[in-house]
């Protein structure tokens, strides 16, 4: 039993219409869910990633509207790692951001640049073998498009954690990196020291990294061995496209394990991801008032 990779990394942001612009015009993602946060359903939750919302892609987002901006510290994830397929691919990128008004740092093989709202991010070349995940952009090349993650890097202590990595068969990639790999997709969970400021959650920080697991007889598998390693998993909770449970690493970081399915096609067809807005059945009672105070995001996609 293993999971696969990274299924999902959610973030904050306090501008939906700037996120969308800067996730699906400037990088070329697919927006594949426009929802609600399921526990405070006066806000946007955003999902990106590549053209079938396959895990290893998606990135998304809690909108608090006008939120500050945040600063990780101890117990959060400082780095969102993306595969490319090319040096050339980190050469389009270099001249794509720039062209954008974007700052970027090429450095250690790595193109280090930062949102609107100044969530970090590396892209890496993908020296993986796997299969990559690639939504279809207009003015962003095949070859040169993003692939889905690579991995995280976080402000953690790496041993603190290693009786709970190890439970979740996390594999020792270096002193302070853990290989997350199933059959078929793999991540890397780096860890740093912490800064000597405090973190503070907001507008452009990681609200928690999210594991790919099986199904819920699996989920039911990894909750035992999470509970016997120390950590207070919740049960599992249904959040409509998988099935999730939440606990802390002993560093603090929030970890999530999602189910695979059923998969972002399971309230709208493939092709029209991502164009309306879905509520889960619980909030469709809501949906005259919700769609009356959400701000309107056009898809720049659909443009």
């Amino acid at each position: 039993m293993r999971l696969e990779g990274i299924h999902h990394i959610t973030a904050i942001t306090g501008d939906a219409p700037r996120n969308v612009e800067f996730y699906v015009r400037t990088l070329g993602l697919r927006m594949v869910k426009k929802t609600v946060n399921f526990d405070a359903p006066d806000v946007y939750h955003l999902y990106y990633g590549d053209e079938r919302g396959d895990p290893g892609s998606i990135l998304t987002f809690f909108e608090f509207p006008g939120a500050t901006p945040g600063r990780p510290g101890a117990g959060m994830v400082h780095t969102i790692e993306w595969r490319v397929a090319t040096p050339a691919a980190l050469d389009f990128w270099a001249s794509r951001l720039g062209d954008a008004g974007v700052t970027v740092q090429r450095e250690d093989g790595r193109l280090r640049f930062a949102d609107p709202e100044g969530l970090a991010f590396a892209l890496v070349v993908d020296e993986s073998g796997e299969p990559p995940l690639v939504a279809r952009a207009a003015d962003v090349p095949e070859e040169h498009a993003l692939r889905g993650f690579a991995g995280v890097r976080a402000h953690a202590d790496p041993e603190r954690a290693a009786a709970l990595f190890e439970a979740l068969a996390f594999a020792r990639a270096g002193d302070a990196a853990w290989r997350v790999a199933g059959e078929r997709r793999s991540a890397v969970f780096a860890l740093d020291a912490p800064p000597p400021e405090v973190g503070i959650q907001g507008a452009g920080t990681v609200h928690h990294i999210a594991w790919s697991s099986k199904d819920d007889d699996e989920q039911e598998a990894w909750r035992a061995r999470v509970g016997e390693a120390g950590a207070r998993p919740t049960q599992i909770i249904d959040r409509q496209y998988f099935h999730s449970v939440y606990f802390r690493e002993p560093g603090g970081v929030l970890f999530e394990l999602a189910t695979r399915g059923p998969g972002f096609d399971v309230d709208e067809p493939p092709e029209s991801l991502g164009e309306a807005l879905r509520l889960p059945p619980q909030h469709e009672h809501l949906r005259e008032r919700l769609e009356q105070t959400l701000t309107p995001l056009p898809n720049p996609r659909a443009a």
